[in-house]
């Protein structure tokens, strides 16, 4: 999504709005971009996920639009000739879809099967955290950068080697036999996301001529982006029940070699600009981000003892972590080249947007990471039921979004941040009251459709608030921002919701056990010692297992609702939008 400098213009009959996850283009005031701006990275992630990261919401991104030339059609200009570009329109648009769904759906697709990787490859609870922070991390990290790389060597060429980069990565990580082999291969998938997500959308704008076409394909792009989450969902539940977790990363090589093959038949090489990579600020910020992420997460408190805060590779992580995040702070200060300009910052509501999306990605992380282990271990769901049982929480997301869209022209962005905040947070602190004997319905279902009610009515205001007044020269960095910001947000905010409750998890489980053993102790005291059979000695082991988690992630979800509340307090101090603000701003699928 783009906007005009002033944020005040309507915008011409042929652009277009889509939304969670397509952009509504606008073209540049220059002309030098024969094919589009430069993307800046902007792109497309779900955190998920929520998330999104995820288990994340519907995303948001920007990218330029070609002038017309001579015929109007961005890709005869590069060919020369409008009959390849009409010819292969259709098959285009199947390639750029296919590799959105690809990387899309893995947020949602690998949060199935964490508990069946945990049990093959012996992940504790804190550690297998790190199959969603590996991927969100180096996504996050990496997007501004992957966008820029496409804009220097070419959009096609950098979408290809994404797409084979994630493939691999996936083959590779299907093939796993241990966690550092497979936490390896979702940074390098998360790699290769970072690179096909910005591209992805910048072959659109500079393949479909405006108009109907690339009308079409915003939609189709769209669709990928929203409706990924849900067929992750369900793709994932029936590889994990039917065949094996190890196929939830198989199944995107086939979609990736077709993709790959295909690109270079069916898209234009874009034109090359001049520029130059800021390796050093996309390493350092990433860097000191993990470091952040392994500091938190390796504090939580284990099964043998309390939490591990004064451990010396907890604090060194987190010094590293400050150290690396200044170094980034000061190289995008003084970078002719940085990725992130600091100028982003200075509107008081972009500040702020991002600062709540980086809220919203924390309570979806957590929300799709902590109720997989919870349905599939204590209630004992299959993963396909499981999936099953997230689908109208995913609905009603992606209804929320259409809806807050068709509000904002008229009652401004401002109310839908305040009662999605609310609404969110308090489905947040209904969730936190599941337990091992609550039903579904009001358990899991009602609690989570008021969450994704709130959580759907906030994308599309924040993306809005986020693009107001931007200057068209940063109009696709503050879109790739927002999206970035839900990954890493996803991840910091899992860290740290994942140290508060596998804490609580590893206190209950003691005290529990202490209690049962002193019980026990009590009985043969007073001549009534019970020898236990196996079969009983498990079931009592499962009961603490069972009552731990529910303690603990209820704990996490009651943080997670103060987050919520914190997203709220940021809208009402920082946000000061007004609907006028937001005018020229076509709110997605709505140009």
């Amino acid at each position: 999504m783009s906007a005009r400098t002033s944020g005040r213009r309507r915008r011409p009959a042929n652009d277009v709005g889509v939304s969670g996850g397509a952009a509504i283009a606008d073209g540049p005031p220059s002309d030098r971009f024969a094919d589009g701006p430069p993307s800046d990275g902007s792109g497309a992630a779900f955190a998920s996920d929520a998330s999104a990261s995820a288990a994340s919401g519907p995303p948001a991104t920007a990218a330029g639009n070609a002038p017309a030339s001579g015929t109007g059609n961005p890709l005869a200009s590069a060919t020369g000739s409008d009959a390849p570009a009409r010819r292969h329109l259709g098959l285009a648009l199947v390639v750029i879809a296919a590799a959105q769904l690809m990387v899309v759906l893995d947020a949602t697709i690998v949060n199935i099967s964490l508990p069946h990787i945990q049990a093959a490859l012996g992940f504790s609870g804190s550690s297998l955290e790190w199959i969603v922070n590996a991927y969100a991390l180096t996504f996050g990290g990496f997007m501004l950068l992957g966008g820029r790389a496409g804009d220097i060597l070419g959009r096609r060429r950098v979408f290809i080697a994404g797409v084979i980069l994630f493939a691999a990565a996936s083959l590779l990580g299907g093939l796993a036999t241990s966690q550092a082999w497979l936490l390896t291969c979702r940074s390098i998938q998360g790699v290769g996301g970072a690179i096909v997500a910005p591209t992805a959308l910048s072959l659109i704008t500079t393949t479909f001529p405006e108009g109907r076409p690339r009308n079409r394909a915003m939609a189709v792009y769209a669709a990928m982006s929203i409706g990924g989450a849900a067929v992750g969902l369900l793709a994932g539940g029936i590889l994990t029940t039917y065949a094996s977790w190890r196929w939830v990363f198989f199944v995107n090589v086939p979609i990736g070699i077709v993709a790959a093959l295909m690109a270079p038949r069916v898209l234009a090489e874009s034109q090359r600009h001049i520029g130059r990579f800021d390796l050093p600020g996309a390493i350092t910020g990433t860097a000191g981000l993990a470091a952040l992420v392994y500091g938190l997460s390796s504090a939580a408190a284990t099964g043998t003892g309390g939490s591990h805060w004064t451990d010396p590779k907890v604090i060194a992580s987190l010094v590293a972590s400050v150290v690396l995040l200044v170094a980034f702070v000061l190289i995008e200060s003084s970078s002719k080249h940085a990725l992130m300009p600091l100028r982003i910052f200075s509107n008081r509501n972009r500040s702020g947007a991002n600062l709540v999306m980086l809220c919203v990605g924390t309570a979806m992380f957590g929300l799709f990471f902590f109720l997989t282990i919870f349905v599939e271990t204590v209630w004992g769901y299959s993963p396909l039921k499981a999936g099953l049982a997230y689908l109208p929480m995913v609905g009603i997301i992606m209804a929320m979004a259409g809806v807050s869209a068709q509000l904002v022209p008229r009652v401004g962005a401002m109310p839908l941040l305040i009662a999605g905040s609310t609404i969110g947070a308090g489905g947040m602190f209904w969730l936190s009251r599941i337990n091992v004997h609550t039903s579904y319905a009001d358990g899991l279902l009602g609690p989570s459709l008021v969450t994704g009610a709130g959580l759907g009515m906030l994308f599309m205001p924040l993306m809005l608030v986020a693009l107001s007044k931007v200057q068209d020269r940063d109009a696709g960095l503050a879109a790739s921002l927002v999206n970035t910001g839900q990954q890493v947000g996803g991840a910091i905010g899992l860290a740290i919701l994942g140290t508060v409750a596998w804490t609580v998890v590893a206190s209950t489980a003691r005290t529990s056990a202490a209690a049962a053993k002193a019980a026990a102790a009590k009985a043969a005291a007073a001549g009534h010692a019970i020898i236990p059979t196996h079969a009983q000695v498990a079931q009592a082991q499962k009961a603490i297992t069972d009552h731990a988690l529910a303690t603990g992630f209820s704990r996490g979800f009651e943080v997670s609702a103060g987050v919520g509340v914190l997203a709220l307090i940021i809208t009402l101090v920082m946000i000061r939008v007004t609907r006028e603000d937001l005018v020229g701003i076509t709110p997605p699928m709505m140009g």
